[in-house]
């Protein structure tokens, strides 16, 4: 096990009001993570010139204005990380409200000049920073002989509006990136959900989310994957975003028939609507490993995973991809994470929850062969975001006070009732 980091911390920043610090960047070998980006300067909440406090609606919009920060911000990471604009693999964007998005994308569209990286956007409940509408995670190569990208324009098996723009896959080494997946209709006259994913007329007649999710494996994903030369037995990652928490069984056992061994899959929740058109359920986004490369994948499981028959963890050459983590033991929370309603002010239960995430953590990464002070992306859930603080002391003691890649963000719900935190963690492999 990797005692020490491998790892650094591109432009750290103090987190305001905190002995703790955030990890703008984290440079990783040859890969560079940018999480948890908006339109801040770092030392107020939202940069004044975003707010514009005292002339709010004059020139660009809030949204505009919030967008050029964000691409600001990451331009500076990816410089300092030794990358670039062209060297993007992967890009996710949250945001509170869908009027926002536009403004977003005519920013996004500049800043990458019209060569877009696969990209995943949804809705969700709410951020760190007051007035924040955005919030933007990069993934980038730091290139180096066989190892530049290449935007695979021909994998899309139907059109990407060219609002949006991005490319239907992307390629870097061994790794395929593959953008977030809906079953929006591939024809834009049979909008809004593909003919082959609806739910036909009548009370009982199939169950949407189960018709959603085998459309998007098998119309989308798996053809979009074999363009490139993967598969869906190559994927070693994915984020499944869902919008409807009783969809969790349906999603569970449509996976299941696709992937007899999973990849590390997280389901994160959005708002209602949560995607670009409003009648849509679920979204999903993979990573995949060429079918002929050198990197393969291994799984890791020396703790259960989240749901029965899932995969704790893979590792994928240098890069330990892990499923969603939760308090959860034996089949239930922690006792800690449950408030003793005689004596509710002596606990604390989201830090009762992220220690027992952590010590998942911790074995997932003793048994790849590294340390969770290798994390390069963090992402945290949290029913709500005013449990932070005490997630902040957790996470910095655990990586020795080290800067965070960290992107907090509120969610209608969690995958288990009651809970308090969900944890998408990306650690790095040094060996």
């Amino acid at each position: 096990m990797t005692s020490t980091a491998a790892t650094k911390a591109i432009l750290p920043a103090d987190i305001p009001n905190t002995p703790y610090r955030w990890a703008r960047g984290v440079r990783a070998g040859r890969w560079l993570f940018a999480t948890g980006q908006c339109g801040t300067d770092y030392v107020h909440g939202m940069a004044p010139e975003v707010l514009q406090a005292g002339h709010p609606f004059d020139g660009p919009s809030k949204e505009h204005r919030e967008a050029r920060r964000i691409f600001a911000n990451i331009d500076e990471v990816l410089k300092a990380g030794g990358s670039s604009a062209g060297d993007v693999v992967r890009i996710d964007q949250y945001y509170t409200a869908a009027r926002v998005v536009d403004a977003y994308h005519q920013t996004r569209r500049q800043f990458f000049n019209g060569r877009i990286p696969p990209s995943t956007s949804n809705l969700h409940r709410r951020f760190a920073r007051a007035q924040q509408s955005m919030e933007v995670q990069v993934m980038a190569a730091v290139p180096e002989p066989g190892f530049a990208v290449t935007h695979e324009a021909k994998a899309g098996t139907y059109k990407i509006h060219a609002s949006s723009g991005y490319s239907p896959a992307l390629s870097v080494g061994d790794f395929r990136f593959v953008p977030g997946q809906t079953a929006e209709a591939r024809d834009e006259a049979e909008l809004p959900i593909d003919p082959e994913a609806r739910r036909p007329h009548g009370l009982w007649k199939s169950t949407a989310i189960l018709l959603e999710t085998d459309f998007i494996v098998q119309k989308k994903l798996k053809p979009t994957l074999e363009a490139v030369n993967a598969g869906l037995d190559t994927v070693v990652k994915a984020q499944v975003y869902l919008r409807d928490q009783e969809d969790l069984p349906g999603f569970r056992q449509a996976w299941a028939k696709h992937f007899p061994v999973q990849p590390a899959t997280t389901i994160i929740a959005t708002e209602t609507p949560g995607f670009i058109q409003s009648e849509l359920r679920i979204e999903i986004n993979t990573i995949a490993l060429a079918r002929d490369g050198a990197t393969k994948k291994q799984v890791i499981a020396p703790v259960p995973p989240l749901f029965s028959g899932a995969t704790t963890a893979i590792r994928a050459g240098d890069l330990l991809l892990i499923s969603g983590l939760m308090a959860v033991r034996d089949g239930a929370l922690v006792a800690g994470a449950k408030v003793d309603p005689t004596q509710p002010f002596y606990a604390v239960p989201a830090k009762a929850e992220l220690k027992e995430i952590l010590r998942q953590a911790d074995a997932i990464c003793a048994a790849a062969g590294t340390s969770l002070k290798n994390a390069v992306r963090i992402q945290q859930f949290h029913s709500d975001l005013a449990d932070l603080p005490a997630t902040l002391e957790a996470w910095s003691e655990a990586l020795d006070g080290g800067p965070l890649p960290l992107s907090p963000i509120e969610v209608p719900w969690l995958p288990v009732p009651g809970a308090r935190l969900e944890v998408d963690l990306w650690v790095y492999c040094p060996n």
